[in-house]
């Protein structure tokens, strides 16, 4: 996945000029994953800058350059690291379109690591999506396989409006084919990665792998679960996500962030006031736990498993009958 955000930020930059990426040690480092190694090398300092340690600054200083014409791609270290900046983003380049009736786009690109399961700290493994979503003007776009790494990183730079790239960093050195395509759905589209009958897993990011894992758990205990890659936060693919519950019957989010305010929460009243009449059971969510982010020991515990995932599924009524399917065992 590192591989491809580094190929669609070079070919982003190589078909367009106007195009910068700036952040901390994003130059000769290439990036603390590696995300933008070579690019300076090959593109110049102008044009992959190393900034000083100072977010906000950085930020403040991409929103001008996007009012000169200019596409800027700004690297957050980590997600927790990116607070500095939030006054910026949520207050200036959020609200930039809207302020001026629409006469100013701002096609900005914030790139964001974000997620646990690294063995990273607080300030290393949050996430933090809510407080983007929360904000009306921003898009919130989170890839969970490699061809959607590359091929929503170049929609997002090319998009008129500022976007928020949500990296997970575990799936930096994830291994999978990689198609140098434009050819993936667009910002706003939900993938089913899985189909199902029985029930629909809806995740995006890191937690998609999770997700399969315990659907492929389920189908010997006799359950047939779909997945929903929701890919985009903002857009939500409303229609799609509907349309699986629909079929279905029976819901589960699952995301690592923690589960009071987060998109899971929204996503349960949406289905709930969208499809009351078809569920046959609560939508039910996993979720971290309200905590600051553990200690690496602990993550684990914190983190969504195939365990925890598969308990909520046993939770679900099954033939009018709580707790009728056991998955003990799983």
């Amino acid at each position: 996945m590192a591989r491809a955000l580094n190929a669609a930020l070079r070919d982003s930059m190589a078909a367009d000029r106007s195009v910068h990426v700036l952040g901390e040690d994003v130059g000769a480092l290439g990036g603390v994953f590696r995300v933008t190694d070579g690019l300076t090398a090959e593109f110049g300092e102008d044009r992959c800058t190393d900034t000083p340690l100072a977010e906000a600054g950085i930020l403040g200083s991409a929103i001008g350059m996007c009012l000169y014409g200019a596409r800027p791609v700004v690297e957050m270290q980590f997600d927790a690291f990116a607070h500095p900046a939030f006054e910026q983003l949520v207050g200036h380049a959020a609200k930039m379109r809207n302020r001026t009736r629409g006469a100013v786009s701002l096609p900005l690109t914030v790139r964001v690591p974000y997620g646990g399961g690294i063995g990273g700290v607080e300030h290393h493994s949050d996430s933090s999506e809510a407080y983007y979503t929360h904000t009306p003007g921003l898009h919130v776009v989170t890839p969970a396989t490699v061809d959607d790494a590359y091929g929503l990183l170049r929609q997002a730079i090319a998009s008129d409006d500022p976007v928020v790239f949500l990296e997970p960093k575990r799936l930096y050195w994830g291994k999978q084919p990689f198609r140098r395509t434009l050819d993936v759905p667009p910002i706003g589209r939900a993938v089913v990665r899985r189909p199902g009958r029985d029930a629909v897993l809806i995740t995006y990011g890191p937690s998609l792998e999770v997700c399969l894992e315990t659907a492929e758990a389920a189908k010997p205990l006799g359950l047939d679960v779909a997945v929903l890659d929701l890919r985009s936060l903002v857009p939500l693919d409303d229609e799609t996500i509907c349309e699986l519950v629909r079929r279905t019957g029976r819901a589960v989010v699952v995301h690592e962030a923690t589960g009071f305010g987060g998109v899971g929460a929204e996503i349960a009243a949406r289905i709930t006031e969208r499809c009351f009449h078809q569920l046959e059971a609560p939508v039910l969510r996993v979720t971290g736990f309200d905590i600051p982010y553990p200690p690496p020991k602990l993550e684990s515990h914190h983190l969504p498993s195939v365990d925890r995932v598969l308990d909520a599924l046993a939770r679900l009524q099954w033939d009018g009958r709580p707790g009728g399917v056991s998955l003990a065992g799983a």
